[in-house]
């Protein structure tokens, strides 16, 4: 009981203290699962972020239910989600009834586009992060400009290259690339 109240209270703190969605979250689940409550390593981190990203759903929150679930279990999975969900479910709910009274005025709208700026530069930081750890040598190196390149330049889902780029994964390591 215990640990599923501490999921619940560390997802929620996650939840209330990021501002900007699912991918601005992602600095914070790393410090909060992998540094402080060492929860999950960083390659268990990773392939949480990935396996978010292909799954439907917000990247946090897949994330945060994966986690849940390897504490414990189904139970851990649903009340990390619950946490992480919960403050943004109260703060949208009291919102929803003011903003459109407030949203015209200029101040306000300067205070949406200092966020929006912010969220851009925690997000980038998420994605240098992700690319330290995920770029490990030339052939996912390979992988990583070919998707950029890809998305891009196309209007391919972002199913596709997952599905593409595990697909070369697998292939060019099983031609000669190094065990992970």
């Amino acid at each position: 009981m215990k640990l599923l109240l501490d999921l619940f209270l560390t997802f929620a703190r996650i939840g209330v203290m990021t501002f900007g969605g699912g991918y601005a979250m992602l600095p914070i689940l790393q410090r909060e699962v992998v540094e402080t409550k060492k929860w999950a390593t960083e390659e268990e981190l990773m392939d949480y972020f990935a396996i978010g990203q292909c799954t439907p759903g917000i990247i946090a929150v897949n994330t945060a239910t994966f986690v849940g679930q390897k504490k414990k279990g189904v139970s851990g999975g649903i009340i990390a989600t619950l946490g992480i969900v919960f403050p943004s479910l109260v703060i949208i709910s009291l919102l929803a009834g003011v903003i459109e009274s407030f949203s015209h005025v200029v101040w306000v709208q300067n205070a949406f586009g200092g966020i929006r700026v912010c969220v851009c530069v925690l997000i980038l930081n998420a994605v240098v992060k992700l690319f330290k750890k995920a770029i490990v040598d030339k052939f996912t190196l390979v992988i990583f400009a070919v998707v950029t390149l890809g998305s891009c330049l196309t209007n391919l889902s972002p199913v596709i290259f997952v599905l593409l780029a595990a697909a070369a994964g697998i292939i060019l390591k099983a031609l000669g690339g190094k065990e992970q």
